[in-house]
Order: C-alpha cells, then structure tokens, then sequence
C-alpha cells in the first residue's frame, strides 16, 4: 500500500527531530520538502507540528493501549504510532482507516516489519475507544477540549512561580496554538503587490511597518524567493528597533539575519559588522541580508576578534528559546531543567565580552527570546556588577520615542516592560516572548 507523501515525509522529519537537533521549521521549509504539492505541504506541517505541539498528550493515548511505555518502544516504532495517534484524536478530516493503515505501511518501509501488528492493534484500540459523544477530535489545529497543557509539568510550575498560574495557562494555550506569520514590509508598493498575489494582510498589532498573514502562501511568492521580505515574529523585529542609530554598529550573534536586515534598513549609512559562530549560518546571512553596508565575520561572540568600538551593539544571545515554542514545540521536549543555568553561564560570557567593544556613549542591547528570569535580568544584572561605566536605561523611554516616531503602534506601552526591560509574552501578547535590555556606557 503506497504512503501518501506527506505522511511519509512526517514520518523522516519527526525521526530526525527525536535523533539530531534538527528543528521542524527548518526541515518544513529545506528544498527537500519544500517541492510537495500546496495540500501535501500544507498536510506535512500539521501533521509535524501538531505531533509535536500535543506529544504528550498523544503518548499518554499510546500508553493506555500499548504492552510497553512509549520510552521504551523503538524510535521508528513510536514515530509510526504518534503519527496515526495523532490524526486519530486531532484531525476530523482524516479517516481513521487512512491514519492506521498508513502508519503501518510507514512501519514497514522503516524496516520495522516485525512491529506491524503492534502499531495496528495499538491504533485500532486508540480509535476505538474514542467515546462518539466525547470524542477529541476537532477541526486541524484546533486543541481539544480537556487535552492538558502539553508541556513539561517542571517548565508549567516554574511559569506558574514567575508569573502566577494564570498567565502560565496562558501562555501554554498560546504556544498549542499555530501563530499567525508576520513579516515586515517598509514599502507600500511591496503590500500591494502581496496582496495582488493573493495574500491576505492585516496591520501588525505592534509595528507600523509590521504585517500579518491572514491567507495565502507568503513562502510561495516572488518577494519571498527573492529575499525582499523576512518572515519574523513582531517582537523580534522590535528588538532590532530598540537597537536605534549609530555610525557603527556590531551584531554578536546574527544569524539568521532578521534583525541584522533591520539594522541595515535602518541605518543605511553605517558600517554593519554581523558575527556569526558558525560559517555555515554566516553564508546564509548574507544571503539573507544582502546589504552591501553589512560585512558578515565567523567569530565566537565570547572572544571578539575585533579593536574597533560600536556606537550600538546587539546582543541577541542564544539562549533557551521557552518564548518561542508556538513557532518551535519541540525545544519543551528537548530542554532540560539544568540547561537554563548552563545556558546562563554562556550568556554572561557573551555580554561581558560585548560590553568591552562598546564605545563610550554608545549603546548595547542584550535580548534573548527566553521566558527565564535567569537568562535575562540575572545575565544584565550579574554582567554589571564587573563594571562600573555602564548604566541600564529605562526601555519605556525608547518604546515612547519609537511611538512618536510612528513606528511603533502598541497602546498600552506598560504591558511592553517590567522593570526598566522590554518584556514580551505569549498570551498576553500575541507575539513570542522576548527579552530586552538597553545599555549605555558612560562617556569619557
């Protein structure tokens, strides 16, 4: 029995999420996937995201009928039973006969022929034992009523300690949740043209020149292959805005390019430095952002290789990426408890080098897109506390000057900060979560 295409390329993404870093946004659009047919593509990301959006949910389905716990079952083995689980229980449009059959012959072409009959006997009773009146299943994308949190019961308590337990709710609905795209777009001729092809468009809720799709394929327009739009969440691109203008201007940690594109939109006359560790992320920075004000440099952000002092540094830290997992769902599965104070170690060693490559009077803006105290007020705080030329300026006062600019359009600027930072959250806003400091050394 032949696999439809979608499922078996689900099935070669969710393996390689469970066996490698991989990251599901980034297999979804590689070119090798990025060739299927609209509605098998379209297919192929739910399927993807929805797994790993609810894996907990389905592997608790999985357990309740299954001899062994779904730890202990082969990768390919519970790949296959995810997959079917998954459509079972989520998706109304998919019959459930297609989502058994299939997830064995998945099975089969793993070479797994041996485990045929478990995934079979293991689906028939999932689907079977589905009440009618009281069945999970809803429109694709749609949670199901009573489904849990779906997330790491260590990472819900810790939201629920820092934020309160409502706004840890919260934000657990926003990430099961597919987030809208955004995209920014400084030309009005760009949005007609868009809009000509097709997509359907919506003002930002944060940005002025920020856009969100409402229909359509953005990826699948001229803009988008020829690299005239960026795909990026709004709190991201408000990040690089905070950054404001400088002659000179260093982004420690560049890649993918997003906000480094905006630094160069913005600043058309500067001298551009984007530093990237790895070579392999720096080529596809450049092509990304291929301003001719921006050189792009492999470096370790901890060791900058640089004598010359910025007038403005960004500081977009690797870091835990907990405000990002409606875009990314399988970093709550991968992220451990020990890896934020790990993840902290790093970030300081970062910061404390940036903070030395500022020129006096100039700014640094250090940001991450972590939910964790630890990798954000502690970073700054710890960072300050080996210097004393450096003071944190109130981030209102920028948000205020970017308001009367016109390129910012949020009303409630109090929501946007806590303490002296920028302060994104999902489910309070509709955005990732995003952290920010200003920095400024003092002059002389």
């Amino acid at each position: 029995m032949p696999v439809s295409p979608a499922r078996a390329a689900a099935f070669r993404i969710l393996v390689r999420i469970e066996s490698t870093d991989a990251y599901a946004s980034e297999l979804l659009h590689s070119d090798t996937f990025a060739k299927l047919d609209p509605r098998d593509h379209g297919l192929l990301t739910e399927l993807v995201m929805g797994v790993l959006r609810w894996r907990s949910v389905v592997d608790e389905r999985i357990a309740e009928h299954a001899a062994q716990p779904p730890a202990r079952l082969d990768l390919e083995v519970l790949t296959a039973l995810r997959l079917g689980a998954y459509q079972l229980l989520f998706l109304d449009r998919v019959p459930a006969h297609a989502a058994v059959n299939e997830s064995v012959e998945l099975i089969k072409q793993a070479r797994k022929r041996s485990a045929a009959g478990v995934v079979n006997a293991v689906l028939r009773r999932i689907a079977s034992a589905r009440a009618p009146s009281a069945s999970p299943r809803k429109d694709a994308g749609s949670p199901p009523l009573g489904a849990g949190l779906s997330h790491p019961r260590w990472l819900v308590e810790r939201w629920a300690r820092n934020y309160g337990l409502p706004l840890a709710h919260a934000i657990c609905a926003y990430d099961q949740v597919t987030p809208k795209t955004a995209i920014r777009v400084a030309a009005p001729a760009l949005r007609d043209e868009l809009e000509g092809q097709g997509i359907q468009l919506r003002a930002g809720r944060l940005l002025a020149k920020a856009l969100v799709i409402e229909a359509g394929d953005i990826t699948a327009t001229e803009a988008f292959r020829a690299r005239r739009l960026f795909i990026q969440d709004e709190a991201s691109q408000l990040v690089a805005l905070l950054v404001g203008h400088g002659s000179s201007i260093l982004d420690c940690c560049a890649a993918p390019g997003g906000k480094t594109r905006i630094l160069a939109e913005e600043n058309p006359g500067s001298t551009i430095i984007a530093m990237e560790l790895h070579a392999h992320r720096g080529l596809l920075l450049k092509e990304r952002v291929p301003s001719a004000a921006v050189r792009v440099i492999a470096a370790d952000a901890r060791q900058i290789p640089l004598a010359k002092k910025f007038d403005r540094v960004l500081v977009d830290a690797p870091c835990s990426g907990t405000g990002t997992l409606a875009r990314n769902p399988e970093i709550k599965w991968r992220l451990k408890r020990e890896d934020i104070r790990r993840l902290q170690s790093y970030q300081l060693e970062i910061l404390q080098a940036a903070l030395e490559i500022a020129a006096p009077g100039g700014r640094l803006v250090y940001s991450t897109c972590s939910l964790e105290p630890e990798e954000n007020a502690a970073v700054v705080e710890r960072a300050l506390t080996s210097t004393g030329s450096f003071r944190v300026l109130d981030c209102r006062t920028e948000l205020e000057r970017l308001k009367l600019g016109g390129e910012l359009t949020a009303g409630d600027l109090g929501s946007l900060v806590s303490g002296p930072y920028l302060r994104t959250l999902p489910g309070a806003h509709s955005c990732d979560g995003f952290f920010a400091a200003i920095l400024e050394k003092q002059p002389g």
